[in-house]
Formats: structure tokens, C-alpha cells, sequence
């Protein structure tokens, strides 16, 4: 997390006097006069967050704050405007140039304290996401560490778990959330030795019963973590493999007892597996891949969500052929 000191720029020093003495208890300040010490400061200090007034005689605050954004290396930095200009399109031309808050003078210490401390927890609560989706990309990847055949799959079956959870009703954080859990789903596979993961022909039934605990297995890793997102990728990965006819397993649930999560992972899992190319298959073509789909439901699959699916196929096919195109780019590039 950026743990930078917060930048005060004002032209009055009397100014930059009150925001020292609202500030100096709390945090680490640094502080620049004009527009040109700003971007010198910044490029020094690189501060967590910008106190910025808007009328100085070099340049204004509004050109001080596109500068900053236009700089990918800055542009991450929010920028409080402090100014005496209260007017409405005042307060619109900052946001336009990119401020997040607009503070008017004169300044209140509470007011000020207020709004810093938001936009800093702001900050913090970004980089905590950022910080889960890396884990998240890390684990998906870890599961299928010794199949690179599957590595682009969990990424398109999650985006099409996410298509089928909008379509299903979900709001759009539990639609982000199973996006980010989709990919979660074999997890366990990392608890399966290597003689069964990755022999080439079909498994026994002893073998078969060992691959079948990366459901559990999976489930045991991923409850560790008490996060919505990991709530929900354990829940998907103990039931993806059920069956709306209750002969799937670990627990051969059926129906609704299924959560409803893992019935979306169940059909978008298996449209993407069937759809691609595989060392002992080729990829099936759309028409037989929905045929199958339509011949489980009620068998391997809930009923409805066969229906949307097939309701939501055009958005499912844009999807795969965006993926798959810069799939072949990243390739093309590590080949050069």
C-alpha cells in the first residue's frame, strides 16, 4: 500500500499554515507553493494523496491535477481540490480534471480530517481488492499448474459463469464476486498426485475415487480463507460436480440442494471443456455441444440454466472469441 505523506500546494503560506496545523498530528506532510513544485514533489515524495488549491499564478490546480493524470506513473493518486471558488461549475471543473472531493474555504479541521480520512481508507480498500484478485489469479492458475491445456478455460468459464449469474438475477457484486470465485473451482486438484492427474489414458475405479477428492480437498483450502470471494469459491468447488439428478458427487446432492452457484459453474464448465481443443479430443462443434447440454438437463443439469445459456449464447460466443483472440496475441508475442 502507498504510505506516501499527503502533499499540501497552496500559493498563500498562511494556507499551507492552517492544513499544517489540522494535519500535522495524524500524518506525514510535505509541502509545495505553486503548480511546478507540486509535480516536483510528487515525482519525490510520491504522496498518497493531494491537497490542492485551485487559483496559483504559475498554473492553476485544475492543470496541476490533468498533468498528474495524464502520467500513468501518478494518475493513482487522489487529489482533494482546497479552494475559495464555491461555485457549482467550479466544483464540476475539478472532478472533470480529475479530483475526487472539493473542499471550499474556509477550511473546518473536522471537515478537513473527514474527507482525508475517507479518501485514504478509499485508497486502502482498493489495494486490499487488488491484492485478493491477485491471490485469486494466483490460485486459479496453481490448480491447473500441470495442465497448460486448461489454463485459458478457467478464465473463459468464468466469464461465463458471471453471464449466467446476471442472467439468473444475481446483483452485480455477487456477479463480480462469482467472476473472481469461478476460477477456483479444481482448486483441490493440487492435493492430486501426479499418476493420476496427468495419466493419459482413462482411470481406474480406484484412481477415479482418488481424483474425486479434489472437490474436498479443494473446498478444505479455499474455507480458510473468510472472504466473500473464498466463501463463495469453496461453496462452488465441493459442489460443481453434483448433478441436478443427485448422481454426482462428493455428496450426491440433488436439486436445489445444490447451491445455485455451483449449478452455474456446472454448465459453464462444461460448455467451455466440450468447446475446446484438447490432447485427445478436438473441439466439439456449437451444435453438438448444445445438444449435449440440452440431453443433461434435468440429468447433469438444472433445467434453467441450460435455458439461459442457451437464452445468452451470442453474449457467450463475443466473450469466447474475445478471449481466445488475445490468448493468441499473448502467444504470438512470447513466440517472437
Amino acid at each position: 500500500m502507498n504510505h506516501g505523506p499527503i502533499l499540501c500546494v497552496d500559493d498563500d503560506p498562511n494556507n499551507l499554515g492552517i492544513l499544517r496545523h489540522i494535519l500535522k498530528d495524524l500524518y506525514s506532510l510535505v509541502f509545495a507553493r505553486n503548480g511546478a513544485e507540486a509535480l516536483q514533489a510528487v515525482k519525490k515524495h510520491n504522496p498518497s494523496l493531494i491537497l490542492l488549491d485551485v487559483q496559483m499564478p504559475d498554473m492553476n490546480g485544475y492543470e496541476v491535477c490533468r498533468q498528474l493524470k495524464q502520467n500513468p506513473e501518478t494518475e493513482h493518486i487522489p487529489v482533494i481540490f482546497v479552494t475559495n471558488k464555491s461555485e457549482i461549475f467550479d466544483e464540476k471543473a475539478g472532478f472533470d480534471a480529475g479530483g475526487v472531493d472539493y473542499i471550499v474555504k474556509p477550511l473546518y479541521p473536522m471537515i478537513v480530517q473527514a474527507r482525508v480520512s475517507t479518501h485514504l481508507s478509499l485508497i486502502q480498500a482498493s489495494e486490499l481488492e487488488r491484492s485478493c484478485r491477485a491471490a485469486v489469479y494466483m490460485l486459479g492458475d496453481a490448480g491447473h499448474y500441470n495442465d497448460t491445456d486448461t489454463g485459458v478455460h478457467i478464465w473463459r468459464m468464468a466469464a461465463y459463469s458471471k453471464v449466467l449469474a446476471s442472467a439468473a438475477g444475481w446483483p452485480i457484486e455477487r456477479q463480480n464476486l462469482m467472476e473472481l470465485a469461478a476460477p477456483l473451482h479444481d482448486t483441490g486438484k493440487i492435493g492430486i498426485p501426479d499418476a493420476v492427474l496427468k495419466k493419459p489414458g482413462s482411470l481406474d475405479a480406484a484412481e477415479w475415487e482418488i481424483m474425486k477428492t479434489h472437490s474436498q480437498i479443494g473446498y478444505d483450502i479455499l474455507s480458510k480463507g473468510d472472504t466473500p470471494v473464498f466463501n463463495l469459491a469453496a461453496e462452488i468447488a465441493l459442489n460443481h460436480h453434483e448433478k441436478w439428478d443427485g448422481s454426482g458427487y462428493p455428496n450426491g446432492l440433488a436439486g436445489t440442494r445444490i447451491p445455485e452457484s455451483a449449478r452455474i459453474v456446472a454448465a459453464a464448465d462444461v460448455f467451455d471443456a466440450l468447446a475446446m481443443k484438447r490432447p485427445y479430443k478436438e473441439p466439439w462443434t456449437l451444435d453438438r455441444i448444445m445438444t449435449t447440454l440440452e440431453e443433461g438437463a434435468g440429468r447433469h443439469f438444472e433445467p434453467k440454466m441450460v435455458e439461459l445459456l442457451k437464452d445468452n449464447l451470442s453474449r457467450i460466443l463475443e466473450i469466447k472469441e474475445t478471449l481466445d483472440r488475445q490468448n493468441n496475441m499473448i502467444n504470438s508475442n512470447e513466440q517472437k
